[in-house]
């Protein structure tokens, strides 16, 4: 019998996530029964809807339940199998959770090839987020040529992709991000015509500098105050996906202020704007490969650029994840669980 170290749900979290809302434990695995294989996970990705997941309140998923472990996207090395095509050693991609070992169907898994990129863009640019980078912007972003872009949270898995994908359809991209460090990536290393520092006490005039025409589309993943600076900058039939909310993901109430509904609704009727709420997985049945393929290829080529965040230790993944709700990591973060 094989036992795994899990991180399950203990309380629901209220505000940030607290160690306490959270419990360590050892548990035996079952036997891999017919169709399923034995994992030992390698790499743990950790990504903002997990926060969602931890609360009750009626989403898109089912919550985690108190004294379930956390769900999440793993690369793991296969040690037993019952299914022949997947075979002891392989390294697959599949959804482990926040533990050292599993016990998957390997109808989900899908096998990685180690000597074509690392396996860690499988949990990243050619995992999860980018295609809800890739989906967002194709089926409702739709850069044209000379359009302006722009997206929050840019140094991050999806909006670093977000950028590259408008800069490849024509248009020019604007990322906003927290500090001088992440702004200067933005441009240097991945491209993008523009960079702006949501922390700075001028960021609405910095915005309209950076978008003279206006922006065309803004892909939403942050809201708050980002969103508030970006929506009288929306041009005539603008677009506006929206995949993420994370600047109120640990919020307890709504924020203070007047109800801004009425000037939300009001722009979104005289500038004929589309805003869509979408899940990257209503797309993947007919995209998926089309993602993997083609982004794949821009990847090995140097088309696309991504950044890895890799924290080391298991044990870190409480503490990495507040740190991910808050701008911590740069880059896609992922936890490294074993060699």
């Amino acid at each position: 019998m094989t036992t795994t170290t899990r991180i399950v749900l203990a309380e629901r979290p209220v505000g940030e996530p607290k160690d306490s809302d959270f419990r360590v434990e050892t548990v035996d695995l079952p036997e891999p029964g017919p169709g399923e294989a034995l994992l030992e996970t390698l790499y743990l990705s950790l990504d903002p809807y997990m926060r969602g997941r931890m609360s009750a309140a009626k989403s898109y998923a089912k919550p985690v339940e108190i004294g379930q472990a956390m769900v999440g996207a793993t690369v793991s090395r296969v040690l037993e199998s019952t299914d022949d095509t997947v075979a002891v050693g392989d390294v697959v991609l599949g959804y482990g959770g926040w533990q050292t070992h599993s016990v998957e169907s390997t109808s989900y898994l899908r096998v990685l090839n180690p000597d074509a990129l690392p396996v860690t863009t499988a949990l990243g640019v050619l995992g999860m987020p980018g295609f809800t980078a890739y989906a967002g912007m194709h089926n409702i972003g739709q850069p044209k040529a000379g359009e302006t872009v722009v997206v929050a949270a840019a140094t991050g898995p999806v909006g670093s992709m977000v950028g590259q994908l408008a800069r490849l359809a024509g248009a020019r991209a604007v990322g906003i991000a927290g500090g001088a460090a992440k702004v200067a990536m933005l441009t240097d290393e991945f491209g993008f015509d523009a960079a702006i520092d949501h922390r700075a006490d001028d960021f609405a005039e910095q915005l309209a500098a950076a978008t003279p025409d206006g922006i065309d589309v803004y892909f939403e993943n942050v809201g708050g105050k980002v969103f508030d600076t970006v929506l009288p900058r929306m041009n005539l039939y603008g677009r506006i996906p929206v995949c993420g909310l994370v600047s109120g993901y640990n919020a307890t109430a709504l924020p203070d202020g007047p109800d801004r509904m009425g000037m939300l609704m009001g722009r979104i009727l005289t500038s004929s704007l589309l805003v869509r709420g979408f899940i990257q997985s209503e797309f993947a049945p007919t995209q998926m490969a089309t993602f993997l393929s083609d982004i794949g290829t821009a990847v090995a080529n140097g088309s696309i650029r991504y950044r890895e965040d890799i924290v080391d230790g298991f044990d870190q993944t409480i503490d990495a994840f507040r740190g991910l709700l808050t701008g911590r990591n740069v880059g896609k973060l992922i936890v490294r669980v074993a060699g």
